[in-house]
């Protein structure tokens, strides 16, 4: 048990699937797990335990936001043993060729957080998936003629970013979208030696202002959530 999850220690299955949303990591147990049950609720985010398709698997949110990504994944990594981890989520594209609902696989992540920087010194760190694990996703998604594409993303601090010059930056320099996360779940990976990936679905448009609701965003992306699982127990 730490200050933010009140689980015991072997109540985390080995890979975890984590949403930022806490109501999805809840639609996620309730619709795909079997024999799940409720491990932590700290501040209603919510993490749950169960068998997909006969495998243990954990789901928990994660909130928004490097800082709070990456002090949930340090404790799951830390304090509960945690292997893998599997972030599902939303994506504002910057390509004209992404579409909305269109899912992305992660390659690796820019940032323009700090964060990271204290995890190499100062240094700039490249921050890139589990080659394995993004492999497996892709073959997963093609045999299961699911269409993805995989390139780089970038995670920003601020939602409402003033910059006016970040999207035409990330659009000329071929970044599919924009995020708040994934740079801080890479770079915690590398740091400890552990497995991630994400997979993000499309919910907004940076360059022709489309957007879902939040409701949407909530209750579907249900291929997004089937890839991430089948990833999870076939990787």
């Amino acid at each position: 048990m730490t200050a933010h999850i009140n689980a015991n220690a072997d109540d985390f299955a080995s890979t975890v699937i984590m949403p930022g949303d806490p109501l999805r990591a809840k639609f996620i147990a309730e619709n795909y797990f079997m024999d799940y049950q409720e491990v932590t609720n700290v501040r209603n985010m919510l993490g749950y335990t169960g068998f997909y398709l006969g495998q243990p698997v954990s789901v928990m949110g994660h909130g928004m936001g490097i800082p709070s990504m990456t002090l949930y994944a340090h404790e799951l990594v830390h304090d509960f043993g945690v292997k893998r981890i599997i972030r599902v989520g939303s994506l504002g594209a910057t390509q004209q060729n992404i579409k909305m609902r269109d899912i992305i696989l992660a390659v690796a992540a820019g940032t323009d957080s700090v964060t990271n920087l204290k995890r190499s010194s100062g240094y700039s760190m490249a921050t890139s998936a589990h080659f394995p694990l993004l492999q497996k996703a892709w073959s997963l998604a093609q045999n299961a003629g699911i269409e993805v594409k995989a390139g780089n993303v970038f995670s920003g601090d601020l939602y409402y970013d003033p910059d006016d010059n970040l999207i035409p930056a990330l659009e000329k320099f071929g970044v599919l979208g924009v995020d708040m996360e994934v740079a801080g779940l890479y770079a915690l990976a590398h740091q400890f030696g552990i497995e991630a990936l994400a997979i993000l679905t499309v919910s907004d448009h940076c360059l022709t202002g489309e957007e879902t609701t939040a409701e949407e965003r909530q209750l579907t992306f249900n291929s997004m959530i089937e890839l991430a699982l089948n990833t999870a127990v076939t990787a």
